[in-house]
């Protein structure tokens, strides 16, 4: 099946998708295609929602007259993001909003905001963050959308971590060894990876991380970086050694 031009719209839309659907926008979806983009009636673009594939859709109606889609032929089949839950401390505005959009990017599948000692950000917001996430994947035509999951604190995490998940541990103070070497020796076939706050995490908080038994130290390096740094690295070794990128899989 011919694949529309990289520059057609893509918008993400919660609805079921399926061949001649209609699907009612939202106001804040109205106003970007109609009067940011000003696009008309009979527009084309693309449409998906983490589950049924990427879809060719038209635009019907107008801004204030039932605008909405009319679904018509499907562009590309669903397709899944490596097994990879991303746990992340939470990081202040700009920044936090930088590392749910590369945590999109970089296919993570699961994402969870972790609360820990240092953990600066006072409040998640999880609208905002979804926000991001949809964005990241609209524009970089991702298919699959991750789970966002609710706060949760480091403690709680460690204590119900899944028995056959390697938790991916980028510890500061780990000996310099070949990063893509440790992570070719995991026999884990489901990953996590745990990023921490601005300061790290305090001593106890790392001791009680490097006790998991599934836990695999990662050095990142002589650097130090910045936590929403180290979160792309990390993920960009993860993928290429074990994911999608190794594997040469889709979005």
């Amino acid at each position: 099946m011919a694949r529309p031009s990289i520059t057609t719209h893509r918008l993400f839309v919660d609805h079921p998708l399926q061949a001649g659907a209609s699907i009612e926008l939202t106001r804040d979806q109205a106003n970007y295609l109609f009067n940011v983009l000003r696009l008309e009636a009979g527009a084309g673009l693309l449409v998906f929602n983490g589950v049924d594939g990427e879809w060719q859709a038209q635009m019907t109606g107008g801004f204030k007259r039932a605008p909405g889609l009319s679904v018509m032929s499907q562009t590309r089949a669903q397709s899944m993001n490596a097994d990879i839950t991303y746990c992340f401390a939470p990081l202040k505005s700009a920044r936090l909003d930088y590392l749910m959009q590369k945590g999109v990017e970089m296919g993570a599948s699961r994402m969870v905001p972790v609360l820990t000692r240092r953990t600066q950000a006072t409040r998640f917001n999880a609208g905002r963050a979804r926000a991001n996430m949809i964005e990241a994947a609209e524009q970089c035509e991702i298919l699959a959308l991750p789970e966002l999951a609710a706060e949760v604190k480091l403690d709680r995490l460690l204590a119900d971590w899944d028995l056959d998940r390697a938790l991916i541990f980028c510890d500061e103070a780990a000996a310099h060894l070949d990063p893509i070497a440790t992570l070719r020796r995991v026999t884990a076939k489901r990953f996590g990876l745990l990023i921490g706050p601005e300061g790290g995490f305090d001593e106890e908080e790392r001791q009680n991380i490097l006790a998991l038994p599934q836990t695999v130290v990662l050095s990142l390096g002589p650097r130090i970086l910045r936590a929403d740094t180290a979160a792309v690295v990390a993920l960009t070794l993860i993928q290429a050694v074990v994911g999608d990128i190794a594997n040469a899989g889709g979005k």
